[in-house]
C-alpha cells in the first residue's frame, strides 16, 4: 500500500467508508491516541453475518487450501471469521490462541503481545491439545486487522515453539503504513492523524 495513502489527515471526519466485494459499510473512526485515529471494524467482525461471509470469500479465494492444514487466531474478535474461513477451505478444526488461562485450561504455553489498540500488554496462549494439533501443520496466522503486526508475529512465535509451520499470514484489512511483510488481504484501512503528528511530517517528507 502507498504510505501517502495508509495515512490520512484527520479533519473531524466521523466514519470511514470501506467496500468489500459488493458490501458497503461506515466505520466509525476512534481515537486511539492524541495523534491517531483509525476506522474501527468491530461491529462489522462480532455480529454482521453478511459482511462476514463476504470477507471470507474473499479471503479463500486467494488462498491455496493445498498449502494449509491449519488456521490460527487470536482470541477473540476473530473466531467467527476463522470458522467460516475454515468451512470454505474444507478445514475440519482450526485453533483460537486464548488471552487468559481459565481453570479448565490446564498445561500452556504463552507469548506476550501488545497490540495498536490495547492499553496494556496481553498474553496468547495454546493448551498442551492445541499444540499438538498444530505440531508438524502447515500453518495460516489469520486477524480481522493487521497493523502494526505485534499480533500477526505473537501468533507466529506461539507457532513455532508448538512445532508448527506458518505458510500465510491472513486478515481481511492491512492498516496503516507499519507493517512491511506479506499479508493476504481482501483491503486496506488508512490510519488518521492530527496534523501536528510527526507520523504525517513523516509520510509528507
Amino acid at each position: 500500500m502507498n504510505s501517502r495513502v495508509s495515512v490520512r489527515r484527520y479533519t473531524g471526519q466521523r466514519v470511514f467508508r470501506v467496500k468489500l466485494a459488493d458490501i458497503s459499510r461506515d466505520l466509525p473512526l476512534v481515537r486511539i491516541n492524541p495523534e491517531l485515529y483509525i476506522a474501527s471494524n468491530a461491529e462489522l467482525i462480532l455480529g454482521d453475518v453478511e459482511f462476514l461471509s463476504a470477507a471470507a470469500r474473499v479471503l479463500a479465494g486467494k488462498i491455496d487450501a493445498r498449502s494449509v492444514d491449519m488456521i490460527l487466531t487470536a482470541e477473540a474478535k476473530s473466531i467467527a471469521l476463522a470458522y467460516e474461513l475454515s468451512r470454505l477451505l474444507g478445514l475440519g478444526r482450526f485453533i483460537v490462541a486464548r488471552k487468559s488461562a481459565k481453570a479448565y485450561v490446564g498445561n500452556y504455553i504463552s507469548q506476550r503481545v501488545k497490540s495498536i489498540t490495547t492499553d496494556s500488554e496481553q498474553q496468547l496462549l495454546l493448551t498442551k491439545d492445541e499444540m499438538a494439533f498444530l505440531s508438524g501443520k502447515k500453518v495460516c496466522l489469520l486477524d480481522d486487522v493487521v497493523s502494526t503486526g505485534a499480533t500477526i508475529e505473537a501468533l507466529e512465535d506461539i507457532t513455532r515453539r508448538a512445532g508448527g509451520s506458518v505458510v500465510c499470514r491472513a486478515a481481511i484489512w492491512k492498516e496503516g503504513p507499519w507493517y512491511k511483510d506479506e499479508v493476504v488481504c481482501a483491503g486496506n484501512l488508512p490510519v488518521f492523524v492530527t496534523k501536528n503528528s510527526p507520523l504525517l511530517k513523516e509520510m509528507q517528507s
